[in-house]
């Protein structure tokens, strides 16, 4: 039988708790194991009470039997962790100090985990400059307790100092790192971790990849984002414990980095490996539809979001509104809109948007109004969504109305995005010196989008002398703007003045400048088909040709006269009215004419603004098919219809 100490030895430093107990069954069944030699059933035994929240019935079972195995305070710490009680803690340290035990390195490292989950650092760091060995699971108790106090500095100089590290060390770190924000340092230890050949677990793989997110305005993060991107799927697959929250934290990090094909490619690995989406897996994947401008699928994940329940929640409502609204289906936006059984200031703000950029600029200030009867004050987001409504439906007095309105009632701060809005409102309805003025008198500096829009305007209402002096400034603040070059020359060539326009051109050779290509693309049966201009790549360009051919020729004898002034060079007409019938938004409708049933609403976007010529064009063609095409250009939606568009020729 092991050897007994004493009471008296312990009886004023122990607490209540381990005194005065009436001796229990279990007391004699631990004796009876020990008689019969059977230690083992005794040490489980008291780890069952142990783990059972007995402690004073284990203590004084231990006390009693079985003092000669120091390891078993292990038991008691552990117990003794759930009851947060620092001052029962510091009682059980002193009795192990007692007894003797102290000294021995698996119990000590109990207390110190003990003193971690209290919160008591200085108790914990007074126990480890106190032990005389130490092993590496010590360490990564202090390193995780002094991260968990923000204590980042000693953590790193005791990561630093030890000799040796395990998974267990880098996971700590990484993980503490990401707690405190401290993303690119978290980022750069993983990527030591990972060439160490340490495999992260799935706190620290959870911490890395929302790093990844914060930083992807950073090299290196964009580097290790790289990494964890290209094998994340691998990395939430070895976690034993992977969970909708990776699930969805890999998908932000691919959505933040512009990869939204990859997002729903995660999401579709998602659901074949049983997980189900929760609300922000939704939101997710409805705003990545959104970029990707693909109806088919956003209603497919809309359907989803139904079966899921997820689909009347405020945060989805108004990512379905916005995906709907991108995708050219403002039907669809208001009937979501509608059925929102909750609406919040996002909700509303993202249907007056949608009103606005589908150029339905008094549906967007009649919503804006009943949104003011529910007492709900708009922000800096709906304001900025009444302005651009009312820039692209030029209504010039209403949007400055708002402008003031925010600024006087409501008291916001007007940003750099409103501003532009005002110069935009100014420019278009012809007033270019007046929008020149807000842009030198506004507090803020302008950036090169806000000259850009006075750029626009100088070419709507040809002005090439202001346009001049205007890509000076772009071309200050942004010298590699290929966008702002192109402007110009076709003001130039709007106006025949053919050697500025090679002028133009000169410069941007010796730049080493390129015009960004017009890509327009159509889905049909949940493909996407890209089309560039004159596009012989796709396997029915050949018929493609033929078609445009003979719709051009039926829209001529329609009155139809290609618009040659919208071509930059300088060639015979002939040549110039090849180019115009074979831009990429015209393929695409040519395509999308040869491939849709009859009547059926097409819907093309395109990466630039669509010029004066395939306005004019969309516009022939609408009313000859009799149907309604719907064009989603760098600038806003155009509903073309029996003739005419929605901008009213105002884009």
């Amino acid at each position: 039988m092991g050897f007994r100490l004493p009471r008296t030895c312990f009886s004023f430093s122990v607490p209540t708790v381990f005194q005065n107990s009436v001796f229990h069954l279990s007391t004699a069944t631990f004796k009876i194991h020990l008689e019969d030699g059977n230690f083992s059933d005794a040490k489980e035994q008291f780890a069952t009470l142990c783990s059972n929240g007995r402690i004073r019935e284990a203590f004084h079972s231990f006390v009693s039997y079985i003092w000669s195995e120091p390891r078993l305070f292990s038991n008691l710490i552990q117990a003794c962790i759930p009851t947060k009680s620092v001052s029962l803690g510091k009682q059980l340290h002193s009795l192990i100090i007692t007894s003797g035990c102290s000294s021995d390195k698996f119990v000590s490292n109990h207390l110190l985990n003990l003193y971690s989950k209290f919160g008591e650092l200085r108790a914990a760091v007074l126990l480890f400059d106190r032990m005389h060995s130490r092993n590496i699971m010590s360490c990564n108790i202090m390193i995780k307790a002094h991260l968990e106090m923000g204590s980042f500095e000693s953590a790193k100089k005791l990561f630093d100092e030890m000799p040796e590290r395990n998974v267990a060390t880098w996971n700590a770190m990484v993980t503490g790192l990401a707690k405190f924000e401290m993303n690119e340092e978290s980022l750069f230890l993983f990527s030591r971790m990972n060439a160490l050949g340490f495999m992260p677990d799935e706190y620290s793989l959870g911490s890395v990849l929302r790093g990844c997110a914060h930083l992807t305005a950073l090299f290196a993060g964009q580097q290790i984002h790289a990494y964890v991107m290209k094998n994340g799927e691998t990395l939430i697959r070895l976690m034993p414990n992977y969970n909708v929250v990776a699930w969805n934290t890999l998908m932000s990090g691919k959505a933040q980095n512009g990869c939204f094909e990859g997002v729903l490619d995660q999401y579709c690995m998602m659901k074949k490996a049983g997980f189900r989406p929760d609300k922000i897996t939704f939101v997710t994947v409805i705003s990545s539809c959104s970029e990707l401008a693909t109806l088919g699928q956003g209603k497919q994940i809309h359907a989803e979001a139904i079966k899921a329940g997820a689909s009347s929640i405020v945060d989805v409502v108004s990512s379905l509104v916005s995906m709907y609204s991108r995708c050219g289906s403002l039907k669809d936006s208001m009937k979501a809109f509608s059925e929102g059984k909750q609406r919040d200031i996002v909700l509303w703000s993202s249907m007056i948007s949608a009103y606005g950029f589908h150029g339905r600029g008094e549906e967007a200030i009649k919503l804006f109004d009943e949104m003011e009867q529910e007492n709900l004050p708009g922000n800096e987001v709906t304001f900025l969504s009444l302005l651009y409504a009312c820039c692209h439906c030029g209504l010039k007095d209403k949007g400055l109305d708002f402008f003031e309105l925010m600024v006087q009632k409501y008291g916001l701060k007007a940003r750099l995005e409103h501003y532009n809005c005002v110069v935009d409102l100014l420019g278009r309805s012809g007033c270019l010196d007046d929008a020149e003025a807000v842009i030198r008198s506004m507090p803020m500096k302008p950036d090169a989008i806000i000259w850009k829009t006075l750029l626009s305007a100088c070419k709507i209402h040809k002005n090439a002398e202001m346009a001049k002096r205007v890509v000076e400034e772009v071309l200050r603040i942004n010298p590699q703007d290929s966008a702002s070059y192109i402007l110009l020359a076709n003001i130039h060539a709007s106006a025949n003045r053919w050697q500025d326009v090679s002028e133009v051109r000169k410069a941007m050779r010796g730049k080493m400048l390129k015009k960004e290509p017009g890509i327009s693309w159509v889905e049909i049966k949940n493909q996407v088909h890209q089309f560039c201009l004159d596009d012989k790549s796709h396997p029915q360009s050949a018929e493609i040709n033929r078609y445009l051919e003979e719709l051009t020729s039926e829209m001529k004898m329609r009155g139809y006269v290609p618009d040659t002034s919208s071509v930059m060079h300088d060639m015979d007409n002939e040549e110039k009215e090849y180019n115009l019938a074979h831009h990429s938004e015209k393929m695409a409708i040519a395509f999308a004419l040869m491939n849709c049933p009859e009547g059926m609403p097409i819907r093309v976007m395109k990466n630039l603004r669509v010029c004066s010529d395939c306005h004019v064009a969309i516009k022939y063609i609408s009313e000859i098919k009799n149907l309604e095409i719907i064009v989603r250009d760098a600038s806003r939606f155009h509903h073309f219809k029996d003739g005419t568009c929605s901008c009213g020729d105002y884009w």
